[in-house]
């Protein structure tokens, strides 16, 4: 299964940190958190996310930091400020129900009325 998370990277920040620290008190201070759990994500098993999050905040990183291309930003702050036809190509091109033919399509003809 492919993963959007750098676990690679999550993994080497939980022991980066736990240092010589066992896996133990390491999981009853992050919280909410078995020791084997610990272990699986340091030898680079994806978390849940739950588990991700509080890794995140024992780490004091924002849990965007291993999410490769990932801003944190809504989609609102995304198309604030773009015209109505980026707006509407947006939302046409994030419907997998069209053929992509159709959306650009749908697209040179919103642009085209925009235009007039």
């Amino acid at each position: 299964m492919s993963s959007n998370v750098d676990i690679h990277k999550l993994s080497a920040m939980v022991k980066s940190k736990r240092g010589k620290v066992g896996l133990r008190e390491t999981a009853k201070n992050i919280g909410n958190i078995s020791s084997s759990t610990l272990s699986r994500i340091e030898q680079g098993k994806i978390p849940d996310l739950d588990t991700f999050v509080n890794i995140c905040q024992w780490l004091n990183v924002s849990p965007d930091e291993f999410v490769p291309g990932f801003s944190g930003k809504s989609i609102n702050d995304e198309l604030k400020g773009k015209s109505t036809s980026d707006v509407i190509a947006f939302h046409l091109r994030a419907d997998d129900a069209m053929s992509p033919e159709l959306v650009e399509a749908l697209i040179t003809m919103v642009k085209a009325a925009e235009k007039q």
